[in-house]
């Protein structure tokens, strides 16, 4: 309220009855408030020079160490529909437990009898390939008969020639002696008939050396024809030797030909049992393939298609299944900024979700509730989400460890150690969004150690 009057009122107002004015009249208290502030402020002054380990935060979850250890889902590899389930959700199967029974969807299939049907086009075709094989040895057998026959065919053709040849010799010097003979009896011709006409041989010398004289000539036209006919005889047996040999090379190349072709057919024939033996396989083991089994021992966690009848594709996902064995570990994810901190065998604390803790990033030491671990695996690739993915297995070196509880799934916040610095430049650096300080391995070790 404005004092606009020139009257005073201090003198007959009691403030000291106030609480408000002892409040603010006591000078005792602003003294105090005055030191409470001073020590605050020193103690803050002397905070920030306490040590802070630098941390490197993450989220991540807990999974396997294998790849084989971890949830996984189990597959048909071949289209079909849902007959029976012989498991519940939550039961425990060992490897080979027959899961469920499926059955065939595609009509190619649907033949009960498709195996022994098809094990009897096998036997068919197994003895095709016995008589082609029995043809072949028998054309076999043919064509070697048929070789020899060829040289005794020769053989005797070229005795034939030979003969020919001989005989043509023989006839050549029948000749010869005739044309001879022929020349003496013209000559005596010549001379009886000069006697004869001289009167000094008689009638009968003379036609008898004239009648001579024509056998001789008879017999040398015989013999030139015999010597013809022997030579005829000679290029009938050339002939007959080239007849042969292109005889028996036509029959000697279709018997080839035939023991080709019924080889082929053979070779073809077999593969023909191979592909049927390949489908024969297949059948039986696409039959083998209607009993889903479990490929490992573990429990059933969810089926993924439950309705009985109903159908679904090749490689589709019918039940999820767990690994009763596992080994524990935890997948994190790490910004890029912060990957060339971490190493191979480098110490991390890790928080369990549904596990109480306590835990001051900058004071391991002072943290409730985490666990030791170390990195086993870093990927080299980054992920979907931006980050790359590191894998933490327990420390066998850790104070605790890892709850017998865990579960695979289960939500995790892992603390990577790094070096030890004052907490005004944490608070500094984190102001201008440096990264944390890299500092070699053997600090790094030292500063797990410390943490435990």
């Amino acid at each position: 309220m404005l004092n606009l009057s020139n009257s005073e009122t201090d003198g007959n107002v009691n403030f000291s009855k106030f609480k408000a004015y002892s409040t603010i009249v006591n000078r005792n208290m602003h003294r105090l408030l005055s030191k409470i502030l001073l020590g605050t402020s020193i103690f803050l002054l002397i905070l920030l020079f306490f040590p802070w380990t630098q941390t490197i935060e993450s989220k991540g979850y807990v999974t396997t160490l294998r790849p084989g250890q971890r949830p996984q889902t189990i597959q048909s590899p071949i289209p079909g529909r849902i007959e029976e389930w012989y498991v519940r959700e939550g039961d425990y199967v060992e490897k080979g437990d027959t899961i469920l029974r499926i059955s065939e969807v595609k009509n190619e299939y649907f033949d009960p009898l498709l195996i022994e049907r098809t094990g009897d086009q096998i036997a068919s075709k197994s003895n095709s390939v016995k008589a082609y094989e029995q043809k072949t040895e028998a054309l076999k057998n043919q064509l070697a008969s048929a070789r020899k026959e060829r040289i005794l065919k020769l053989e005797q053709t070229r005795n034939k020639l030979k003969q020919a040849k001989l005989k043509i010799v023989s006839d050549s010097i029948s000749l010869k002696a005739a044309e001879v003979n022929l020349d003496i009896a013209i000559r005596q011709y010549d001379r009886i008939k000069e006697l004869y006409e001289e009167g000094l041989k008689s009638r009968l010398d003379y036609e008898t050396k004239q009648s001579k004289l024509q056998e001789t000539q008879a017999k040398v036209i015989d013999l030139e024809s015999k010597l013809l006919t022997s030579k005829n005889e000679l290029l009938n047996a050339r002939m007959e030797i080239n007849r042969i040999e292109a005889e028996y090379a036509n029959k000697i190349s279709k018997i080839e030909s035939d023991i080709s072709s019924t080889v082929s057919t053979k070779f073809d024939t077999e593969a023909q049992v191979s592909k049927l033996e390949n489908s024969l396989s297949n059948y039986e083991i696409r039959r083998g393939l209607y009993f889903v089994r479990a490929p490992q021992d573990g429990y059933i966690n969810k089926a993924i298609i439950s309705g009985i009848g109903e159908t679904f594709k090749e490689g589709e996902k019918l039940v999820n299944i767990m690994p009763k064995g596992y080994e524990i570990a935890v997948e994190t994810y790490v910004d890029p900024i912060d990957l060339p901190l971490i190493g191979i065998g480098d110490h991390v604390r890790v928080q369990f979700d549904g596990w109480p803790a306590i835990v001051f990033s900058g004071w391991p030491n002072a943290s409730y509730g985490t666990y030791g671990s170390e990195v086993v695996a870093i990927e080299n690739f980054i992920s979907d989400n931006g980050k790359y993915r590191i894998l933490l297995a327990p420390d066998p070196d850790s104070e605790h460890e890892w709850p017998d509880a865990l579960r695979v799934g289960s939500g995790a916040r892992t603390l990577a150690l790094l070096e030890d610095v004052p907490i005004w430049y944490e608070i500094w650096r984190k102001l201008n969004g440096f990264p944390p300080n890299y500092y070699p391995k053997t600090q790094q070790k030292e500063a797990g150690e410390k943490a435990k």
